[in-house]
């Protein structure tokens, strides 16, 4: 089932039409979907599916995950929240967890962007040089 250039343009302006002030209004993608559903217009599975695509890839975006070794601090949990805010924008959801394999450091991924500075990380990096 592909997509048509128009069918993007339509799912593109609905996705616009969801977002007040750059964040995205969970009661208008609601209703936007409901509508679509309604009137049925012409290739509306097509628009359904893309604006689907665009609403998840808004919300990863907006998503950050951070894991390091032991657990953070209260105080550095609250530095790493405002730098993700500052570089990300309001609304990033951040969310903190343990992952004993890092060894050391942190590792943020933020949508598509990921930001290791695990000793893992520079453990691979050093094999890759010499390598």
């Amino acid at each position: 089932m592909k997509t048509s250039k128009q069918e993007r343009r339509q799912a593109k302006q609905l996705f616009k039409s969801c977002a007040d002030s750059g964040m995205l209004d969970e009661a208008r993608v609601r209703q936007v979907v409901q509508a679509l559903l309604e009137k049925k217009p012409r290739g509306y599975l097509q628009i359904l599916s893309h604006f689907h695509r665009l609403v998840k890839l808004d919300i990863e975006r907006r998503s950050a995950r951070v894991e390091s070794a032991a657990s953070l601090p209260e105080d550095l949990q609250a530095r790493v929240r405002q730098a993700l805010t500052t570089a990300y924008g309001a609304g990033v959801s951040v969310s903190f967890g343990q992952n004993p394999s890092l060894i050391g450091g942190v590792r943020i991924q933020v949508g598509s962007d990921v930001y290791d500075g695990s000793i893992r990380a520079r453990l691979a990096a050093l094999q890759e040089s010499f390598g």
